[in-house]
């Protein structure tokens, strides 16, 4: 991946710099906020090992402003009381109306920050898929845009476990707001921040997650309730039917006293459920390209099929439940890489949905994955040394003020800008009116 460190920034950048800084003029509130804010962005941008406030303060210009540049920047970002969730709305409009097309896709991910110590906001000995395993980190949850032309981290929240959430003395001392204050799980967090873009009418085709989220029921269901198209990961061993369940009651022991029973079970013909991977093991691969790459098109080998989902299932279902209809069904893409590993994904795409569709979304998620490289080994993400609420997230903010830049540089120096508005016969079928679909998925 090509750096996007840059040794010196000439007068034709810093100026744009300076300009896109003042865009979030409003947000800051301070004039003075809104030019170190661009000082800070001035030294993510600039080469250097580590963009911590101490070696960046080192490296920027400040145009000969008096005061020490260091303590400046502490303040900024870790006393200042400017709003990050506010600076971030105005970065998302000027993003969406960069990049937004609604054919789009929203990822939900968490990256993780190895911490020492246990004083860092957040921090506790917990599994980060970042570093792969448990260790002392703080993690945040996460969502990201990507698009055919780009991609942009949308916003960020720290996961707060109930180490944390059980300990009003830590949420004090990190100066945690009252309304973060109650323990909620990172795919509860997910659909809190997907509510946050939905609401500014973000247009995308679906949500994507990988198995750190998809095999959560609780964040399935919320999707579907807000009439999200989804394509999610699986670890492989989920339980699944390969064709509808019918149920029935048992019937009742003629030996046996007491109640009838009153529980639902499958019925003796249905095929006994199996777990995902092993269901792999038996499908027909079909190879699909899905885009073309710098050294030629990429493709792989893939299968699309149809699956019931059926958590639980020797525990039978209860009988106020009746009348039982048919559990609905769902698609599964399985994802035979070239490594040797196989991924899984479960979706609520119609059921005329095309295997081609669902590996084109799916594989957007490779823009995130190549995000957060830079966000982390190029822009500092997660070189912040600050323990509390507020510098932490303000920190986060301004590596991504900074993503957005570079991006919107990107797309001054080789291409137009994409309207938000698209031609709608360029929509997959499954998001443009058709007679065999009830609903619109995508409501923007």
């Amino acid at each position: 991946m090509t750096s996007t460190g840059i040794a010196d920034l000439d007068a034709g950048v810093l100026e744009r710099l300076e300009g896109y800084a003042a865009t979030f003029a409003r947000d800051f509130g301070v004039i003075t906020r809104t030019r170190w804010a661009g000082v800070y962005l001035q030294g993510l941008l600039l080469d250097g090992e580590r963009k911590s406030i101490e070696p960046l303060s080192r490296r920027v210009r400040t145009a000969g402003w008096q005061g020490d540049t260091e303590q400046a920047l502490q303040q900024f970002v870790n006393q200042s009381p400017w709003d990050h969730h506010t600076v971030l709305r105005t970065y998302r409009h000027l993003m969406a109306t960069a990049f937004a097309t609604p054919t789009g896709v929203i990822v939900i991910d968490d990256t993780g920050f190895a911490k020492k110590g246990t004083h860092s906001v957040g921090v506790a000995r917990q599994y980060s898929g970042t570093l792969g395993k448990r260790d002392n980190c703080q993690v945040a949850v996460s969502l990201h845009y990507a698009a055919p032309g780009g991609d942009y981290p949308l916003l960020l929240r720290l996961y707060l476990p109930e180490s944390w959430t059980s300990a009003p003395e830590r949420l004090a001392e990190a100066s945690v707001p009252t309304a973060e204050q109650v323990f909620a799980t990172k795919p509860e967090l997910a659909l809190q921040l997907l509510d946050q873009v939905r609401a500014e009418g973000l247009p995308h085709a679906a949500v994507v997650a990988d198995a750190g989220y998809g095999p959560s029921a609780e964040l399935r269901a919320g999707l579907e309730t807000r009439g999200e198209s989804y394509v999610v990961g699986l670890t492989g061993e989920e339980v699944v039917l390969t064709e509808a369940p019918t149920w029935a009651v048992r019937p009742a022991s003629a030996s046996r006293k007491g109640r009838a029973p009153e529980r639902w079970y499958l019925t003796p013909e249905m095929p006994t459920p199996v777990a995902v991977k092993t269901l792999a093991q038996s499908l027909a691969r079909t190879v699909v390209t899905w885009r073309q790459g710098a050294k030629g098109p990429l493709r792989g080998e893939f299968a699309w099929v149809r699956i019931w989902p059926t958590p639980h299932w020797q525990n039978g279902r209860a009988a106020a439940d009746e009348p039982h209809p048919a559990t609905e069904g769902r698609w599964l893409l399985v994802d035979w890489r070239a490594d040797g590993s196989v991924k899984y994904a479960i979706s609520n795409l119609p059921e005329f949905a095309t295997l081609e569709q669902a590996v084109a979304l799916w594989k957007q998620r490779w823009q995130v994955e190549r995000g957060y490289q830079q966000l982390k080994e190029e822009l500092g993400l997660d070189h912040f040394e600050g323990r509390s609420w507020s510098g932490f997230h303000h920190h986060a903010a301004l590596t991504f003020l900074a993503y957005g830049f570079l991006a919107l540089e990107r797309q001054r120096e080789h291409r137009p800008a994409i309207t938000a508005l698209e031609d709608p016969t360029e929509l997959p079928p499954f998001h443009r009116t058709d007679p065999r679909r009830k609903t619109l998925r995508n409501r923007y």
